[in-house]
């Protein structure tokens, strides 16, 4: 493991917050940075998130500030949980304060939505090809790292170094990280998994059952790798932990924001009204429509992620929606 490295978590949100403690466990000065001065004062003076972990106790290598001059001076590595829609106009703000040859770990599962780009792209855009830029994703809900259980994600790059240290950073007993070179297949991956755990949680708020739920999942797969195999990913990847397996969590568990999403919009409640009562981002609300206009980019087909947008643009009720899905005419299912 490598020890004594300083580190700016960009994001104070639940997964920022558990990647800080995470990395300050590992033996790391960590710096996790917040927007909002008040919401960092008062994560510093409790010394631990009361919003997203509350029963977390931040570990004493860890440091919050609202100064991110403070948190990003001398950083040998930086990691990015900003929201997708917020990451471009930070990084803005860090690239005159960043030296050279420093890493960037994103951590961000989502599509920009003007642009389409995944966000390693837009950290390469922002910051002039000056880093080196690695992708840490994977089945890992922020409660369960930050509880130190078990987890293992993958850790893509196109530099095999970047891979390697970045793994040597974020290695733990209970964290385990399984390196690759297909950046496009873990951050496609990553993104739109969150899409068809919308669809997940509708299926599951209609109590559709574990046969449509299994259906679900398995055809958006499917989806998922058409896109992203047009997009130039490695089909195996797919296979992985940053396709099936986080697409598995993501649409199963009960942590998952953009299953709750789903399953809130199956018992009738509006989209904004769902989204005004959550405290996370749901990134699959604003992933929907980029996903869907970079299938059409490819010629790809999404079949659900097109049905999401419609349940999401409140064109078409829950159920409505996935018996469309059902009714839409059989075909191999393979090719």
């Amino acid at each position: 493991m490598t020890l004594g490295r300083a580190v700016a978590i960009l994001g104070a949100g639940g997964w920022g917050t558990a990647l800080a403690v995470h990395l300050a466990r590992a033996g790391h000065d960590a710096r996790l940075w917040a927007r909002d001065p008040a919401l960092a004062a008062d994560l510093q003076a409790r010394q631990a998130n009361a919003v997203y972990l509350p029963d977390i106790v931040f570990p004493p290598r860890l440091r919050v500030t609202a100064d991110l001059p403070d948190a990003l001076h001398g950083v040998d590595f930086v990691v990015s949980a900003v929201p997708s829609h917020g990451t471009r106009q930070i990084l803005r703000r860090v690239a005159p304060l960043l030296r050279g040859g420093t890493t960037v770990v994103t951590a961000t599962k989502g599509l920009e939505q003007d642009t389409l780009l995944r966000m390693s792209q837009v950290v390469e855009e922002e910051l002039d090809h000056r880093v080196q830029v690695a992708v840490l994703s994977g089945p890992s809900f922020a409660a369960e790292v930050a509880r130190q259980l078990p987890t293992a994600v993958s850790v893509a790059s196109r530099d095999t170094a970047v891979v390697e240290q970045v793994q040597a950073d974020f290695r733990a007993p209970y964290f385990r990280l399984y390196g690759t070179c297909d950046v496009v297949g873990v951050e496609v991956g990553g993104a739109l998994k969150n899409v068809i755990a919308i669809a997940a949680g509708v299926a599951e708020g209609l109590s559709l059952g574990h046969n449509a739920l299994a259906g679900l999942i398995t055809r958006g797969l499917a989806e998922i790798t058409r896109l992203a195999c047009a997009e130039g990913a490695h089909r195996e990847t797919l296979a992985g932990l940053t396709g099936l397996g986080d697409l598995v969590l993501t649409c199963t568990g009960s942590l998952s924001r953009n299953r709750h999403v789903g399953i809130e919009l199956a018992r009738g409640r509006s989209l904004h009204e769902v989204l005004s009562s959550m405290k996370m981002v749901a990134e699959g609300v604003r992933t929907t429509e980029a996903a869907l206009a970079l299938g059409a980019r490819h010629g790809v087909e999404l079949p659900i992620t097109a049905q999401v947008a419609e349940l999401l643009a409140g064109r078409k009720g829950a159920r409505v929606a996935l018996e469309e899905l059902m009714l839409r005419p059989q075909r191999a299912e393979t090719g």
